[in-house]
């Protein structure tokens, strides 16, 4: 949504407006509806809006209540009512028009820096109090919108975009090689407080950032509830109930908008999100444009064309197919509007890119349907044995089988053993191409190791693995790659599955019957979608999109690139496999082979941004 940036001069020096200015002019794209800085003495803010909520037409950032505290914030606040009903009751004035940025400031003169664990939504913000000399942030519970930092200097500079705090003339471009070591092994960074550069930090999910007196200190406010306690109701139906009842508020808050566009497949997630955001509209009497957008293979076996159209017609919401068969690997990488503040693993960025530019000609908001699968992982009868009562496991077990006529998953582990003795053989192999000096001076051989070994879980729950997919870092690529500070296309994307209150029910339903085949999901949606879509088992793609690709003969130069200079630090060219035309075969290592060629890519348009701008 919105651009922020802040600039704090922990040594008292008054901020430089020309500075600042420069900073917030460069998050023009994220916000074209109004641009405004505030400064006062040692602390600037800078924001720039992107208008994607009924309340904020009429915000206005930075933003104050009392001329003494001030805010910049990239936020969309949920739970709007109960939260005002909670600020009228301890004494706040605030009416139901309030803009969210107005409800952060409501609940930080309440409750101080306890305002985070009265906050539901995504958002990323900083708080200056003026009379305390006194800055907070603080990042949303999963890390959906984004907050970056460096210290420098005698300044603290914070913004959402990463290449707005490289802008700043004292915070260097020295790149972090451990980043760079694990993108090449693992296609990101798993370092949640980390970023590519040495100087700029990530604020890591959940967590906040307290400064004052040229004390900087990051702490967690929030961590995903694993007490393992287990929901019980009389009836079945009320589980679906309540499920639904939860999925209608996540939906509905981040609707809030007359135009909405949806990323729709043929599966179960996202036409769930689509029906429900419809039954809002006709109950609510909704003014509320919803487009599906979905992508297609037309060359391929695929059958999202036939499964997406089949909701797209039972809801009556317009569809637009964007067929991808025809986009090559790497295409558009010589475009400026397709390069990355950090380096990246998706050879078909330009995809990306098109489908955002063109959902952008119809709205701002764009819903997606992550992740039902990694909430509803199932557990397996001995994962049920070891935190759950006997008489309720086999209770459940017992229901199961009536109710389905099949065994539930009984995970005895004798496979898993065999493959452990045996060794795994879908294990991908450590890539040889890195350069053995680089790779030994960073232990990435450890790393590749630890990565990838069998770690016993340490959460006491039945779901535990659920618990641990939803908390992987794995999201915060996924979140970056599609942030407005990243993709350079003003496009919020919401994201209802990652709601707190759904992710905290539906990691306390009992797993049996409601988590294995999504059956909580296939029985809310009852009489709500078409049968063969509500009836439809998990379908993956049959084939590997890269693979089709690389076998092209338009593929067959990624096998020849000319390496930038600064590539042989970390890779060694000639140990890289040839992975396009007749080299290509079906395994989980041609992505692996094209990252040095990814990283390649990200080294030449990498270029100093802070030129000009010394105060």
């Amino acid at each position: 949504m919105s651009g922020i940036v802040g600039i704090i001069n922990l040594d008292r020096a008054l901020v430089d407006p020309r500075l600042l200015r420069g900073m917030t002019d460069m998050l023009a794209y994220r916000g074209p509806d109004a641009q405004e800085v505030w400064i006062d003495n040692c602390a600037g803010f800078g924001h720039t809006m992107l208008r994607t909520t009924f309340e904020s037409e009429r915000e206005q950032q930075p933003c104050t209540l009392d001329g003494e505290v001030w805010i910049t914030a990239d936020a969309r606040i949920d739970g709007r009512a109960e939260l005002i009903r909670k600020l009228q009751a301890e004494g706040r004035a605030i009416f139901s028009s309030a803009t969210d940025v107005e409800l952060i400031l409501h609940a930080f003169h309440t409750w101080g820096d306890e305002c985070v664990n009265h906050l539901l939504g995504d958002f990323a913000f900083a708080i200056w109090d003026g009379k305390r000399r006194r800055l907070f942030c603080a990042r949303d519970h999963f890390g959906v919108k984004l907050f970056y930092y460096a210290r420098a200097a005698n300044s603290l500079i914070f913004s959402n975009t990463l290449n707005c705090i490289r802008k700043h003339p004292e915070v260097a471009d020295k790149l972090n090689e451990l980043a760079i070591g694990d993108f090449l092994l693992f296609g990101y960074n798993p370092e949640p407080s980390t970023t590519t550069f040495a100087d700029i930090q990530r604020l890591p999910p959940g967590h906040v950032l307290k400064a004052s007196e040229g004390a900087v200190a990051v702490s967690r406010y929030w961590s995903l509830p694993n007490d393992g306690h287990i929901i019980r109701y009389p009836r079945a139906s009320d589980y679906v109930d309540h499920f639904k009842e939860l999925l209608r508020e996540a939906v509905s808050d981040r609707l809030r908008t007359e135009r909405v566009g949806i990323f729709m497949s043929g599966g179960l997630d996202s036409p769930a999100l689509a029906a429900t955001a419809c039954d809002l509209r006709a109950k609510q009497s909704l003014h509320l444009n919803l487009r599906a957008y979905c992508f297609v293979y037309d060359q391929s076996p695929d059958e999202e064309r036939y499964y997406s159209g089949l909701v797209a017609k039972a809801l009556g919401i317009p569809i637009e197919y964007a067929a991808i068969d025809g986009y090559t690997m790497f295409q558009g990488r010589d475009n400026p509007e397709l390069h990355r503040p950090e380096p990246h693993d998706w050879a078909l960025l330009a995809i990306t890119y098109d489908s955002l530019k063109n959902l952008m000609s119809h709205s701002r908001v764009a819903l997606y349907g992550e992740d039902g699968d990694a909430l509803l992982f199932p557990a397996t009868v001995v994962d049920m044995l070891k935190s759950m009562r006997f008489g309720e496991v086999m209770a459940d077990v017992g229901k199961y089988i009536r109710s389905h006529r099949r065994r539930p998953p009984l995970g005895l582990g004798f496979f898993n053993m065999v493959k452990g003795w045996r060794g795994n053989p879908h294990l991908p192999a450590y890539p040889k191409w890195l350069n053995q000096d680089f790779a030994a001076r960073l232990d990435l051989p450890g790393r590749w190791t630890t990565y990838f070994a069998s770690q016993p879980s340490h959460i006491p729950q039945v779901r535990a693995e659920a618990h641990r997919r939803i908390t992987s870092p794995v999201w915060q690529a996924f979140f970056e790659s599609n942030d407005p500070g990243v993709t350079r296309v003003p496009v919020e994307h919401r994201l209802p599955l990652l709601d707190l209150r759904v992710v905290d029910y539906l990691l306390k339903i009992p797993p049996l019957p409601w988590c294995p085949n999504k059956e909580i999901f296939r029985q809310a949606m009852r009489d709500t979608l078409p049968e063969p879509v509500r009836r439809r088992s998990k379908t993956p793609l049959s084939f590997d999109p890269y693979e089709v690709r690389l076998r092209r003969p338009d593929a067959r130069w990624v096998d020849d690139f000319v390496p930038a200079p600064e590539l042989a630090q970390y890779v060694n060219r000639a140990a890289i496999p040839r992975v396009a035309g007749s080299a290509c075969k079906r395994n989980e290592s041609s992505s692996s082979h094209l990252r040095p060629l990814s990283l390649n890519f990200w080294l030449q348009s990498l270029q100093p941004i802070n030129e000009g701008m010394k105060p």
